[in-house]
């Protein structure tokens, strides 16, 4: 019998298979993990005490900020908006 697979879906985000999420050990990972959930191309990656904020364009333009879990790899939408 083979393990039940779940999907992380987001509006406006890829599904993705929950087991591709592992500990992220840099900013080259960071972006790996958000472009798995993002299409567009890495514009910055910050880390943070907890994370790595990673800023990412759009194929459509638009600019858009994922947060990326250290520990569990996990991809969320930041809370906040980047202050530059």
């Amino acid at each position: 019998m083979q393990p039940v697979r779940r999907l992380s879906v987001c509006a406006g985000y890829k599904a993705v298979q929950e087991d591709n999420e592992k500990p992220v050990k840099n900013s080259t990972q960071a972006a790996q993990q958000a472009k798995r959930h993002v299409e567009g191309r890495v514009l910055k990656v910050d880390p943070k005490k907890s994370s790595y904020r990673v800023k990412m364009l759009k194929k459509s333009g638009r600019v858009v900020s994922l947060d990326v879990d250290k520990r569990s790899g996990k991809v969320k939408p930041s809370k906040r908006k980047d202050d530059n």
